[in-house]
């Protein structure tokens, strides 16, 4: 059985990589950015830091306290949390799978790539969706020419659909990045991240 996806983890590395940060700010930050694929908040995104710092992908840095509230841990992401983030998302990147939600996550985080990584993930899942809508038009045909009624396969006409339209967008989201349409910078601009958390 395939290992389920870790998003709310790959997510705290991601976010990790613009600035360290406290679990709170983390917080804010994935609600703020409307990361609906976390689920479980705030409980999964602690166990995901505890997870994380035991595995060394990220590492305490300092403890603040502001005004009356408790003290809070700074993380900060290791070389190693950079390296893991990076395989974990052009393997999300690369592999359709039935979760669609795994794609929403990688591609919401695709900007901690460099972009020649990010293109050639993205070319990989084109190649491979156009190798399952081949396959599937394959069998919806041979189904046809048995005599099976079309309302016996309108599930499959679904999921060719689904796979289609999904590979149309990953085409234009390929040529968007190619021509420069899309600004890659701005996905590590921490002067972002201040406005979005509310920072002077």
């Amino acid at each position: 059985m395939a290992r389920r996806a870790d998003l709310v983890g790959l997510t705290v590395l991601a976010m990790l990589t613009v600035r360290a940060s406290h679990p709170y700010e983390l917080h804010r930050l994935i609600v703020d950015t409307h990361k609906d694929y976390v689920t479980g908040l705030p409980r999964s995104l602690y166990h995901a830091v505890e997870r994380l710092a035991g595995e060394e992908l990220i590492a305490p840095v300092e403890t603040v306290r502001e005004g009356r509230r408790p003290e809070r841990t700074v993380y900060e992401i290791t070389g190693e949390g950079r390296r893991e983030l990076a395989t974990r998302l052009r393997t999300l990147l690369e592999t359709p799978g039935p979760d669609r939600r795994t794609f929403t996550a990688a591609v919401s985080l695709v900007g901690v790539l460099p972009l020649p990584e990010a293109l050639r993930s993205l070319r990989t899942r084109a190649a491979a969706l156009e190798g399952t809508l081949a396959g599937t038009d394959g069998h919806l045909g041979a189904m046809r020419e048995s005599g099976l009624p079309d309302l016996l396969m309108i599930e499959l006409d679904y999921e060719r659909t689904l796979t289609g339209a999904e590979l149309d967008w990953v085409r234009a989201l390929i040529a968007r990045l190619e021509s420069g349409e899309l600004d890659w910078s701005s996905t590590t601009d921490p002067g972002l991240l201040k406005q979005l958390l509310g920072e002077p």
